[in-house]
């Protein structure tokens, strides 16, 4: 035998081990859905039915007015600080809701009703905690004309867990601030209760059920959250479509098995949705998933279907990167001997060209991906370029001036159109950990928001905007943290993990003059507790009609 034939040989071998080796690494589409095991349930939605059967019966009977109304205050058992309000009217009527604030720009202003009718079942949101909330309701006629009727609702006090944590507002310019007319600053919480406070640092809004990372508005006005079948149990296993009132809508459960945390212990609470969920263009949920592999966690996204809770797509990411980034990662360890080597934390959908931009903590990178096909469009990373096979350094963003820096173990990638064709606007959260890659000269300085212009036909990014370098290591945040862009054009960050995990500090900033308009310092939570992420959201919005 030929010298040549052998070393042909020994080649061939060597790449069908490798195919194979490729292959345990990647479990089948059909493998990780049944891992997955989602469904729908009705669990809440048939526990509330009988109320909302109650409500109904007493609005039809008409005996309710505008001076004598029905309040249920906490009307469907997990909104503490909301209340149902029934009453008839004689003409066809519209209502608009107002629970006066104790200070200046601290009511809460709002309507659910779109049309004008008779039967008026009043959703009012934003009260406060063990208080006698003064509430105006205003009546108006299709000619126009207005009548104000005033409420007293009587609240229960916060329950321990909520009442023991201190929020202390430092700064407050309340006519600076993008808080509209019913909006709070919402602390989502990697566990336990979310809340949702306003600029005095007030909670207006809980929920009773325990939530973790996953908190969104949806299209229609709904909430999203990420939720257990009860407290007490130690899995984040329902995910629930909800409203501020706490009726329930939709839920969707997965498999307990299917399951992992950032501690490696399964003795306390775990989760297969862990960082991230977003609704697609179809209505449909996309989520961040551990698939069930049993050496790598944390790399997967499934296309939930909003109507019967299948998995309709998998996305898994060892299939778009090279095999080396998840085969030899070593920049962390678990203690159950599972590689989380991607480690992503953050999806959003750019409806300009049908993709998605996904973050991952671990190996310090951004990328976007066409959604329909998968395929990577960019990828923003300080890997060293010949570190990169050769087919994917085109796809490499390049800085475009020295004051444009790589990120590191960043959070809460959202991307924005600039209303210029290929220019889009990157936002993000730097916790500036360098993980496998990012700076090692600036890691553990400092975290900050950023803002980045990215031109994708020229495949350059550039740093347009940053907050936090000057607030130093008191709020360097090594995991979590967000920066979200709201509706003024201001920032809100959240620098969720500071003091060893016992403080989070949420700032906002007017992006001109790099002044804080609002900051409030979160601490006395329970352990793991911290604000994983800072959103402010309104409690009515537009999109949002409350029925019986």
């Amino acid at each position: 035998m030929s010298i040549g034939l052998v070393i042909g040989s020994l080649l061939i071998f060597k790449l069908i081990e490798y195919r194979v080796l490729v292959s345990k690494d990647r479990l089948s589409t059909a493998q990780i859905i049944k891992n997955i095991g989602s469904q729908t349930i009705g669990t809440r939605q048939n526990s509330q039915q009988a109320l909302t059967d109650q409500y109904q019966k007493l609005l039809k009977t008409d005996q309710y007015s505008k001076t004598n109304p029905y309040v249920k205050v906490n009307p469907y058992g997990t909104s503490p600080l909301s209340a149902l309000v029934l009453f008839t009217t004689d003409d066809m009527t519209k209502v608009t809701v107002e629970v006066v604030g104790k200070t200046n720009k601290t009511s809460i202003k709002g309507s659910t009703e779109q049309t004008y009718t008779k039967r008026h079942a009043i959703s009012v949101l934003g009260l406060y905690a063990n208080y006698r909330n003064q509430v105006r309701l205003t009546i108006t006629d299709k000619a126009g004309h207005k009548t104000a009727q005033m409420l007293t609702i009587k609240t229960a006090a916060l329950p321990k867990a909520i009442a023991a944590m201190s929020l202390k507002v430092k700064t407050a310019d309340k006519t600076k601030m993008a808080i509209g007319d019913s909006s709070l600053t919402f602390l989502v919480r990697s566990t336990q209760y979310p809340v949702g406070v306003d600029a005095d640092g007030e909670i207006r809004w809980y929920s009773t059920n325990y939530v973790q990372h996953i908190f969104k508005v949806l299209r229609n006005g709904r909430l999203l959250y990420l939720t257990k079948p009860n407290n007490a149990d130690l899995v984040y296993n329902d995910l629930v479509e909800t409203d501020f009132m706490g009726r329930v809508y939709r839920e969707y459960q997965f498999s307990p098995e299917t399951r992992n945390n950032e501690s490696a212990n399964n003795r306390i609470e775990t989760t297969i949705i862990h960082h991230d969920a977003i609704e697609l263009p179809n209505h449909n949920l996309l989520l961040t998933v551990s698939d069930g592999s049993a050496k790598y966690i944390e790399d997967t996204m499934v296309e939930l279907s909003r109507k019967t809770g299948k998995v309709v797509k998998v996305i898994d990411l060892k299939r778009l990167l090279p095999a080396k980034l998840y085969q030899n990662y070593d920049a962390t360890k678990r203690s159950d001997g599972k590689l989380d080597w991607f480690h992503q934390n953050a999806i959003d959908y750019d409806s300009s060209d049908n993709s998605i931009v996904i973050s991952s903590r671990n190996q310090d990178l951004v990328m976007k991906l066409d959604y329909q096909t998968a395929k990577i469009k960019w990828i923003f990373s300080s890997k060293p370029v010949n570190q990169w096979p050769i087919k994917m350094r085109k796809l490499l963003l390049k800085p475009a001036d020295s004051q444009t820096t790589f990120t590191g173990g960043q959070h809460a990638a959202t991307i924005w159109t600039t209303g210029k064709a290929n220019r889009k606007k990157l936002v993000l959260f730097n916790n500036n950990i360098a993980v496998s890659n990012g700076d090692q000269k600036t890691s553990g300085k400092y975290s900050e928001g950023v803002s980045y212009l990215i031109d994708e036909q020229e495949r350059t990014i550039k740093k347009t905007w940053s907050y936090g370098k000057s607030l130093g290591k008191t709020y360097f945040s090594n995991v979590i943290g967000s920066t979200r862009q709201l509706v003024n054009g201001n920032y809100l960050i959240d620098f969720g993990y500071n003091n060893s995990g016992r403080t989070s500090h949420i700032v906002e900033v007017n992006p001109q003059t790099n002044q804080e308009v609002y900051n409030l310092t979160f601490t006395k939570f329970t352990q793991t507790g911290y604000a994983y992420r800072a959103e402010r959201f309104a409690l009515y919005n537009q999109n949002y009609q409350f029925k019986l």
